[in-house]
Order: structure tokens, then sequence, then C-alpha cells
């Protein structure tokens, strides 16, 4: 895994070549254009990355992940049979992130605790479900596939939230995202399926704005879906919800009034901006171990790529 210690600050980018960004390499491939694309024209011959001007690609998506032992990579395994696409082995892959974070939370135990601390409360017991998988179901989580069949979704095409938590006090919803933004929009306007419907109507209890300004105009269709589902599955269950959207510290520094401006939020109900840098500074004052070094060590070289001038792009808002 290459990160800002491997890799080349900036990159010589020209109409038709681009250079291979790990330091000390002065291989050149051609230039991709709009589709990133896996083919040998691309690949760098000595590092096996796959290269454009803005990002690279890994071989393999275990390249990119720090966490792989047997435990994992079933798990990983039985989460690609439910999880609709990937791109993992991306350099600037949200994917590989959440796995790479979550993974070290739930492997050294500590999911509850972190999530206490987040909400407040004192959280006893939880499941971590990635991309809709249950690993107490072994399969797409079963009241999730509910909700999408409540408000008109097909299971197999339904909303998926990176990440879901169930516990026996809050039910977590977080939406990761690393490079890309909050704004989404319905491949087909036209179809509503029965998201203002479903829920004995529920949509109308938890949004403040109607269907076409949070979704056509302000172009929130994403978290709008989520906010609606989970809202629906924490009264199936009886317990409080609480959404996050989980960002670096520079983006997005509005989306909690942005998004909550059209929402209903009562104490059991809450909308939420999280940051990867909080998650890394309760990380950081943790007991030192191995696999503590080696996500501090992710966090702190993680890149996103390269701009348009070829200048290097640091994740997150870390100093060392």
């Amino acid at each position: 895994m290459y990160g800002l210690k491997d890799l080349k600050s900036k990159i010589e980018i020209d109409a038709n070549s681009v250079e291979c960004p790990v330091k000390g390499c002065s291989f050149k491939v051609v230039r991709q254009r709009k589709t990133f694309k896996r083919e040998q024209k691309y690949q760098c011959c000595t590092h096996k990355i796959y290269i454009s001007p803005s990002t690279f690609a890994y071989e393999t998506e275990k390249e990119n992940l720090l966490w792989h032992d047997s435990s994992d990579k079933q798990l990983f395994e039985e989460i690609k049979k439910v999880k609709r696409e990937s791109r993992i082995a991306r350099d600037n892959s949200e994917d590989a992130l959440t796995w790479n974070v979550m993974r070290f939370l739930d492997r050294q135990g500590l999911v509850t605790d972190f999530l206490s601390k987040l909400s407040n409360k004192k959280i006893n017991e939880s499941e971590l479900i990635l991309w809709s998988y249950s690993p107490k179901e072994k399969s797409s989580w079963t009241l999730l596939n509910k909700a999408r069949e409540e408000f008109g979704e097909i299971i197999r095409r339904g909303s998926e939230p990176d990440i879901i938590v169930k516990t026996d006090k809050v039910l977590y919803f977080i939406e990761a995202k690393l490079n890309a933004n909050n704004k989404s929009k319905p491949s087909n306007p036209k179809n509503r399926k029965q998201y203002e419907t479903g829920g004995n109507n529920m949509f109308r209890q938890i949004f403040r704005s109607d269907y076409e300004t949070v979704v056509i105009k302000d172009r929130r269709y994403e978290l709008m879906r989520f906010w609606l589902l989970g809202n629906w599955i924490a009264h199936q269950l009886k317990v409080d919800f609480e959404f996050y959207n989980l960002v670096p510290s520079s983006r997005e520094k509005d989306i909690e009034s942005g998004f909550g401006k059209h929402i209903i939020q009562t104490e059991k109900s809450k909308f939420f901006r999280l940051t990867w840098e909080k998650i890394y500074d309760y990380i950081r004052v943790l007991e030192d171990d191995i696999e503590k070094q080696k996500i501090i060590e992710y966090f702190e070289n993680k890149t996103i790529g390269y701009n348009n001038r070829g200048n290097i792009i640091k994740a997150f808002d870390i100093a060392k």
C-alpha cells in the first residue's frame, strides 16, 4: 500500500502520458481519459498499479486493505455477495477506507466504546453491518430488506448504507465519504417509489420539506433515503436513531444545516456530521499495539490522488 511517504508530491502529466506516482520510478503510461480503465497500457511495469492523471488502482483489492487474515477474508468475501458495487482497489476508494477503519474498531472490540463516547450513551451490545451484510444472519440484513420493500425499493438494487451498527439503545447509520459529496439525484425522477407513502406516510412525520425540494431541488436523494429507512427500522426495533455523515474535516462543513433544514429531528432521532479525523483522535490515545500503529500510519499517510496540476492531495488534516 502506497501513501504520502511513498508517493511523489508532484507527477508529470502531459497530453499523452502520465508518470508513475511512486517515488524513484520514471516509468510513464499512456494517459487515461474519461472512464478509469485497468488495461496493460495504463499499468506501471514495476509497481503493477494502473495509473490515471488523478489516481491509481492496485492490481488486487488485497493491496489496499490493512486487514486480511482468514476471518477478514471470509467476511470480505461474504460482504461482496451482497454489496452492489466495489472499487476497493482504487487509491481513493472510500470503501477501502471504511473497511480499514471500521474493521480495526471491530477487531479490537472497540465499536461499542467508540459509539458510547460519540453518543454520550452507554452502549452495551453492537453488531457492525457493513454494506448491508449482517454477520449474525450471514446475509443481507433482514430488517433493511423489509425497509427497502416498505418504501418500494427492489431489494437487490435498494438503498445501501456504508455502515450500520445495530445496538441495544441506538440504531446507527453512517454514510462514509472521502472524495465524493452528498449531492445525488434519482436516475428516474418520475419514479418516486413509495418514499412518500410507505411506513404509514412516515415521510410527512420526519421531513419538513416536501420530496420535490429535498430530492430534486436540493439533490439530497441518498441522504433522504437513509433518513427515511433508518427511522423506520429504528421504530421497529424501538431504539433511537442516529444518522452520521462521515467526511474529511475539510469537506461538507455545512451539511448539518444543509440537510438538517429539511428534516424533523427529535431527542430520539438525530442527524450529525462526523469526521474521519475524530475517529483518528479516538484511536490515537488508545494503548499502543501493532494494529494501532498500522491504522495510525494509514491515517497519517492517506492520499486521495492528484489535482489537475499534478500535486498530491493529502486525505486528512492530521499533524504528525
